[in-house]
C-alpha cells in the first residue's frame, strides 16, 4: 500500500503544473523568472498565422484561438500579419514562410535541426519577436503537420484535452497562466501514427446516423481533429458497407486539407473499399478469373486520390477480409502486386517508389513472407499481432534497414474466432506497452496503427497508443507506469488525477483478465467466482466513492471513461456469478438466485440507458448497442439473452499446489541480459520480462545465464508438476519455438516450447485464457529445495510459478 501511495503522489506531482515550472515553455499558475504571461485578467492575446500559410494550419490556429478565449476566458485575435501592438501575441508558422524565415534571421529564435525535418516543431518564448510586441510564444513547424502539432501541443499545456469532443472533457479554466521561459523542440520517431475504425456496427454506425445523419464529413472532422490533437496522422476509415470517398464525397479531400493521411485496411488495396467492389464490382474477386475488371477498379481508385497525400495498401486478400486462396499462391500475388506498382506508376506519373506503400502481413498474408515472397524495398512491411495482442513477427533488429522500413497493425477490438470482442475496452496498457516496446527494440516505425472498433469506449487506451507511437523510448516502463494517472490529470485535473489513474489501472487488469464475452456460468468455480466478483465490488465501490468528488462540469466525462465500464463489467459477472449459483442450487436457494440473475440482467440495459440517454443530454444514442451476453461460438448474438438458468457450471478446482507464486525468490541476471519486474503485465499480477526483450536465444541455459529461483518445500518425497504461466506470446522470430528451461537444486535442465503441437484449439485457448502454461513432471525429496526457471527465449513473458503434487 505504501508504495502505490508513493507512486501516486509521484503521478500527482508529474500532473500538476505547480510541479512542471522547470521545464521550458511549460504551463504554470505561478510566475518565474522569464516566464510569459499569456493569460491575466483583462489581456488580450493575438494569434498570429500568416496568409500564406495551408489550410491545415489555418483550421487548427481556429480551434487554437477558441481554447485560449475559452481557458483564459479573454478575448483572442486571430490575426494574419503581425499586429503594430500587442500586449502578448503567439505567433505560428511553417519553415519557408516569410515571417518565421525573418525571424529565424533575426536570430528571434532558433530552428536548428528543424529544415527537413517530419512533422518536427519548436516552441520558444520569445522577447521584442517584433516591433509592438515585448514578448511572444513562437511556434515553427517543419512542415504543415508540424506546425499543427506546435499549435496543438500549447491547446493541451493549457488544459485543454484531445477528448474534448469525444468523451465531453471540458477545458480547464485559468485566471492566470505563465509559459516558463526557454525552448522546445519535438519530432515523432514513427513516422505514420494512427486508428482504424472497425467492426463499427451497430455501435458507432448507429451513433453516428444518429448524430450526424451518416458517417459522413461532419463525422470524420471529428475524428480527423481527434487525431491531430493527439499528433497522430494517419487513419484506415470505417469500412463495414461504407466508403469515404463514396458516402460523402467531401469527407476523403476534408482529410487531406486538414493534414490527416488516408489508407484503406489490410485488406482493400490501392485506396479502394470494400463496399466500392461491393457496388461497381463487375464479377468475382479473383485475379485469376477477373484481372482486368480488378486493375480498372484499382486504376480508378489511384486517380480517384489525385495529388493527396496517402498511403496505399497494395496485394490482395479474399472478398469479405478472407483468404485469396487455398494455400500460399506466391507466384500469384506477386504478379498482382507488380501490376498494382505498375498502375501506381501511370496513374501518378511518377516511379512507384515516390508513392509511399504498404503490405500488410495479415493472417495467411504473413504465410506468403514466411515462404519467401518479397516486395520491392520502398514498400513498408506492416507486422501483426494475432488479432488479440500478441505480436506474431517482428523484423531482426540486426538487418539491413529497408527504404519503406516496418510496421504495426494492433488490435483493441476484433471480431472472429476464437471470440468476438467489440463491447468495452479490456486493454491493459502494461501488455500493449510490452508488445509495442517489442516493435520498438526490433526498429518497427514507419507505421503504427491500431484496431479501436467503435472509437469508444477505447479513450485512454488510444491515448497510450499514439502517446507511446510518437516517441517509443520516451515510453520507458516508468512512463508506461505514470500514464494512466498523468492522463487521467489532464481529464479531471491534477488534484483527483492520481486516484482515477489508479482506478483506470486497476480496470484495465480485471477486464483483461478475461474477455467479457467469454465469460459465462462455467467460467469459474465458486471460489473463483467469489475473488472475481469480490475485486469488481472493491473497484466500482472506489469508482462511485472517487466520482462522487468530481466536479458536476465533468461528471459525464467520468462516467464516459470511468464509471460506466466498471459499473457495466462489474454487473456482467455479478450476473453470471448468480447464473452459477441458480445451476447449483435446489430449491428456495435456487428460486432466489434465479431472481437475482434476471435483475442483474435488467440492470445490463439499465447501465446501457444511462450512458445513452441520461448522459451528455443523451449525446452517445447507440453507442453501448454493441450485444455482448449468450454468445454460442465466435459471432455476436442478434440481442442479448438471458443466460439458460439450468445447465453446467465449472469443474471442480484441480488440487491445491504446495507452492505458487508470483514473486521469484531471486532473479540472476547474466550473459548481458538483466530481469525486470512489470506491475499488472501478468494475467493477474506482474510480469517478468528480460531486457532487452529480443536478445539472442540462450540454447544451452545453466551456469551464469539469466534464470529466476523460487524457494519451495515438499511434504514428501514423489512426483510433482512444475507449472508455468506466462503470458500468450508468440515467437516474433518466425523459428516457431517460444521456450524456457526448468532444473531442480541444480539438476538436469529440461527446455519447455510453450509452442510445441500448437494448434488453432491450442492458440484459441491461451488467447482466451489470456496465458500459456506449460507443466514439468519432476521427482523430488521431502524437504526445501530450490526451482530454477531458466530463460531461453528472450520475449518469454513469467507470471506464475506453482509446484503440485501429482496424486496417484
Amino acid at each position: 500500500m505504501l508504495g502505490r501511495l508513493i507512486a501516486a503522489a509521484v503521478a500527482l506531482m508529474a500532473a500538476d503544473p505547480a510541479w512542471a515550472c522547470t521545464a521550458p515553455v511549460s504551463a504554470c499558475e505561478r510566475a518565474s523568472a522569464g516566464a510569459l504571461a499569456l493569460i491575466a485578467p483583462g489581456q488580450a492575446i493575438t494569434l498570429v498565422v500568416a496568409d500564406g500559410e495551408t489550410p491545415a494550419v489555418r483550421r487548427a490556429a481556429a480551434d487554437v484561438r477558441g481554447d485560449l478565449a475559452t481557458v483564459g476566458g479573454q478575448a483572442v485575435t486571430l490575426a494574419n500579419a503581425l499586429p503594430a501592438r500587442a500586449p502578448v501575441a503567439v505567433i505560428a508558422g511553417t519553415v519557408g514562410t516569410p515571417m518565421i524565415d525573418a525571424l529565424a534571421k533575426s536570430g528571434k529564435i532558433d530552428l536548428t535541426g528543424l529544415a527537413g525535418q517530419w512533422e518536427g516543431y519548436v516552441e520558444q518564448v520569445v522577447d521584442n519577436p517584433a516591433p509592438g510586441i515585448a514578448r511572444a510564444l513562437v511556434i515553427a513547424g517543419s512542415d504543415r503537420r508540424g506546425t499543427v502539432f506546435g499549435l496543438y501541443d500549447l491547446s493541451t499545456k493549457i488544459g485543454v484535452s484531445p477528448w474534448g469532443y469525444w468523451a465531453d472533457v471540458p477545458p480547464h479554466k485559468h485566471a492566470r497562466l505563465w509559459l516558463t521561459a526557454g525552448r522546445v523542440a519535438d519530432h515523432p520517431a514513427v513516422k505514420y501514427r494512427g486508428i482504424f475504425l472497425n467492426d463499427e456496427e451497430p455501435a458507432l454506425g448507429t451513433w453516428a446516423r444518429t448524430r450526424f445523419g451518416g458517417v459522413n464529413r461532419a463525422f470524420y472532422e471529428k475524428v480527423f481533429t481527434l487525431l491531430l490533437r493527439q499528433k497522430a496522422n494517419f487513419l484506415w476509415p470505417a469500412m463495414w458497407g461504407k466508403s469515404i470517398w463514396e458516402d460523402d464525397p467531401t469527407a476523403a479531400p476534408l482529410a487531406d486539407e486538414m493534414g490527416v493521411v488516408l489508407g484503406t485496411s489490410h485488406h482493400e488495396p490501392m485506396g479502394r473499399a470494400q463496399s466500392d467492389w461491393k457496388r461497381h464490382g463487375t464479377g468475382p474477386w479473383d485475379y485469376t478469373r477477373n484481372a482486368e475488371a480488378l486493375r480498372r477498379f484499382w486504376r480508378d481508385g489511384m486517380k480517384r486520390r489525385g495529388n493527396a497525400e496517402t498511403l496505399v495498401t497494395i496485394g490482395m486478400r479474399g472478398d469479405g477480409d478472407e483468404p485469396m486462396t487455398e494455400g500460399t499462391a506466391t507466384q500469384l500475388l506477386e504478379r498482382i502486386v507488380a501490376d498494382q506498382r505498375r498502375m501506381i506508376g501511370e496513374t501518378t506519373g511518377k516511379p512507384p517508389e515516390a508513392t509511399p506503400q504498404v503490405w500488410a502481413l495479415y493472417k495467411e498474408v504473413q504465410d506468403y513472407y514466411d515462404k519467401g515472397m518479397r516486395v520491392p524495398n520502398d514498400v513498408t512491411l506492416l507486422f501483426s499481432d494475432d488479432n488479440w495482442g500478441n505480436l506474431r513477427r517482428l523484423p531482426d533488429p540486426a538487418a539491413a534497414r529497408r527504404a519503406g522500413g516496418y510496421g504495426i497493425y494492433y488490435h483493441f477490438d476484433y471480431v472472429g474466432g476464437p471470440r468476438n470482442y467489440k463491447w468495452l475496452d479490456t486493454n491493459n496498457i502494461a501488455r500493449v506497452w510490452q508488445q509495442m516496446d517489442l516493435a520498438r527494440e526490433a526498429r518497427a516505425d514507419r507505421l503504427w496503427v491500431v484496431n479501436v472498433g467503435d472509437l469508444k469506449p477505447m479513450e485512454m487506451p488510444i491515448g497510450f497508443f499514439l502517446a507511446m507511437a510518437w516517441n517509443p523510448a520516451a515510453m520507458t516502463q516508468g512512463a508506461m507506469e505514470r500514464f494512466p494517472a498523468e492522463w487521467a490529470a489532464q481529464q479531471f485535473g491534477p488534484r483527483q488525477g492520481a486516484a482515477i489513474g489508479d482506478l483506470l489501472t486497476r480496470y484495465g487488469r480485471l477486464a483483461a483478465f478475461r474477455k467479457p464475452e467469454l465469460i459465462d456460468a462455467t467460467s469459474f468455480t465458486a471460489p473463483e467466482w467469489a475473488d472475481r466478483v469480490g475485486r469488481w465490488d472493491a473497484l466500482e465501490r472506489d469508482a462511485q466513492r472517487i466520482g462522487a468528488a468530481v466536479p458536476a462540469e465533468r461528471r459525464d466525462a467520468y462516467y464516459e471513461i470511468v464509471l460506466h465500464r466498471v459499473e457495466a463489467m462489474a454487473n456482467l459477472y455479478r450476473l453470471h456469478a448468480a447464473v452459477a449459483r441458480t445451476r447449483s442450487s435446489t430449491g428456495a436457494e435456487k428460486a432466489r438466485w434465479g431472481a437475482e440473475a434476471r435483475r442483474l440482467f435488467a440492470n445490463d440495459g439499465e447501465i446501457r440507458r444511462r450512458y445513452e440517454v441520461d448522459t451528455a443530454g443523451g449525446k452517445w444514442t447507440g453507442m453501448m448497442a454493441q450485444t455482448h451476453i449468450s454468445y454460442t461460438g465466435w459471432q455476436q448474438p442478434e440481442m442479448d439473452v438471458l443466460p439458460a438458468l439450468d445447465g453446467p457450471v465449472a469443474a471442480p478446482a484441480e488440487p491445491a499446489p504446495q507452492m505458487r507464486t508470483d514473486r521469484p525468490t531471486r532473479m540472476v541476471a547474466g550473459r548481458g541480459i538483466a530481469w525486470r519486474v512489470v506491475p499488472g503485465l501478468g494475467r493477474d499480477g506482474p510480469g517478468l520480462v528480460a531486457a532487452p526483450a529480443l536478445a539472442a536465444a540462450v540454447e544451452k541455459p545453466g551456469g551464469d545465464s539469466p534464470r529466476l529461483e523460487y524457494r519451495f518445500t515438499a511434504a514428501k518425497d514423489g512426483a510433482v508438476t512444475i507449472r508455468v504461466e506466462t503470458a500468450p506470446g508468440l515467437d516474433v522470430r518466425g523459428r516457431g519455438q517460444h521456450r524456457y528451461a526448468v532444473s531442480v537444486d541444480g539438476g538436469p535442465v529440461t527446455t519447455v516450447d510453450l509452442l510445441a503441437g500448437e494448434t488453432e484449439e491450442s492458440w484459441g485457448k491461451a488467447v482466451a485464457d489470456n496465458q500459456r502454461v506449460g507443466t514439468t513432471p519432476m521427482t523430488v525429496s521431502r524437504g526445501v529445495h530450490t526451482l530454477s526457471i531458466w530463460l531461453v527465449d528472450s520475449p518469454v513473458v513469467f507470471t506464475t510459478v506453482s509446484v503440485t503434487p501429482n496424486e496417484k
